[in-house]
């Protein structure tokens, strides 16, 4: 049953490719309903039922579901509001006051012994950004 598809018009090749994506779809249909049938004859010759084989966790939530919450740790000192756990992609806001001079990344910490110590570090990047300008000169 070997067909010339060098010989067949564009059209005629199109109404090949609809029917045998046809008999395709049939195939797998009956496939399905094959194994179907054969897995059901196994589960009621071991006196099983699918949920014995495959039992559901109780309508559990998923894993998803069971992520904690990670309590935030870096603060916008603009808007209190704004907050930023330090995972993930940084929020616009964090990236907009990185590039504020002297602001850091400590400097946003929200925790009251992080701050101080963000404000330190502030000053600190700030001389070295100022002793980098003199040194391009």
């Amino acid at each position: 049953m070997a067909i010339d598809l060098k010989a067949l018009s564009p059209k005629e090749l199109q109404s090949l490719i609809a029917n045998a994506e046809a008999h395709m779809q049939e195939a797998k249909s009956n496939q399905v309903q094959e194994i179907r049938k054969k897995i059901d004859t196994l589960l009621n010759n071991a006196g099983l039922t699918l949920a014995d084989v495959y039992p559901t966790r109780g309508g559990k939530a998923s894993k998803a579901g069971k992520r904690a919450v990670v309590a935030p740790k870096y603060r916008n000192p603009d808007d209190a509001s704004q907050t930023w756990s330090g995972r993930g992609k940084r929020p616009l806001w964090v990236v907009a006051a990185l590039k504020r001079r002297g602001v850091t990344l400590d400097s946003l910490l929200i925790d009251k012994a992080g701050a101080g110590k963000g404000k330190a570090t502030a000053k600190k990047a700030a001389k070295k950004a100022t002793r980098r300008r003199i040194k391009r000169r």
